[in-house]
C-alpha cells in the first residue's frame, strides 16, 4: 500500500529551504511538482504535499518571503540614512555581489531572476512580490542619488532616475554574471568601476583647490 503520510524525516522548515533553492535555481514554471516532491525531505506523496503547503503557488510565495527576509536584505542598506548615499550604494552592490557568488545556494539573485520565473501570462501574478522588491530597490537607489544631490555631493544637473538606472542595471546584471561563474573578485572590481559614474559627476562640484589657495573662490 502506498504511503499516504509524510516521511518520518519530514521537516517542514527544511523542506521550505529546499524548495527555495529549487525555485531559485530553476524559476517557478520550470520547477515541477515532481521535482518539489522528490526534493522535500526525501520525497512526499501528493496528498501530503498539498496538506503541508496548499499548492505549488502557495509554496513559492512562502519561499519568496523567506528569500526577501534573508538573502535579499543585502540591499536594505540603501534605506539607511546614517550612511552617506554613495557609501550606501557601494555597500549594496558589494554585499549583493558577494551573496550572489557565494557557495551553499544557487548563484545569482532570485529577485532579479524572478522576472524570468513565470513567463506564462497565467503565472505572472506569482512573481508580483519579486517585482515589487525590484521596484523598491530601484527606488532606494534613486533615493540615494537624490540625497547626494540635496547634500551637494552631486551637481543639480544630475538626473536622479538616470543615474539610479545605471546602478540598477549593473545590480540586475550581476545575476547573469554569477550564473556564468564569473569570479566574485572580477565582479567586485567592476563595482569599483561602476562607482566612477558617481565620482566623475561628484568631481564637477568640488572647488578647484588651487583656486581656493589663491583666494579665487567666493568666500575663500
Amino acid at each position: 500500500m502506498a504511503q499516504m503520510g509524510r516521511p518520518r524525516n519530514f521537516d517542514r522548515d527544511q523542506a521550505v529551504e529546499q524548495a527555495l533553492h529549487l525555485f531559485w535555481q530553476h524559476g517557478y514554471d520550470a520547477t515541477s511538482l515532481a521535482q518539489l516532491k522528490a526534493g522535500l525531505g526525501g520525497g512526499i506523496s501528493a496528498p501530503s504535499f498539498y496538506a503541508a503547503f496548499g499548492s505549488k503557488e502557495a509554496l513559492f510565495a512562502e519561499c519568496v518571503q523567506r528569500y526577501l527576509t534573508t538573502f535579499a536584505q543585502v540591499t536594505q542598506c540603501l534605506w539607511d540614512e546614517s550612511l552617506e548615499p554613495r557609501q550606501a550604494i557601494e555597500r549594496a552592490l558589494r554585499q549583493s555581489a558577494r551573496m550572489q557568488c557565494e557557495d551553499g545556494h544557487p548563484k545569482g539573485c532570485m529577485v532579479a531572476l524572478g522576472v524570468m520565473s513565470a513567463p506564462s501570462p497565467e503565472n505572472a501574478r506569482v512573481t508580483d512580490a519579486l517585482t515589487q522588491s525590484r521596484e523598491r530597490t530601484r527606488a532606494g537607489l534613486q533615493s540615494c542619488v537624490e540625497r547626494g544631490i540635496a547634500a551637494g555631493d552631486l551637481p543639480a544637473t544630475v538626473h536622479a532616475p538616470v543615474m539610479a538606472t545605471v546602478f540598477d542595471s549593473f545590480l540586475q546584471g550581476i545575476s547573469i554574471l554569477a550564473r556564468d561563474n564569473v569570479a566574485h573578485e572580477v565582479i567586485d572590481a567592476a563595482v569599483t568601476q561602476i562607482l566612477l559614474t558617481w565620482d566623475i559627476a561628484a568631481a564637477s562640484v568640488k572647488p578647484d583647490l588651487s583656486a581656493v589657495a589663491n583666494g579665487q573662490v567666493a568666500g575663500a
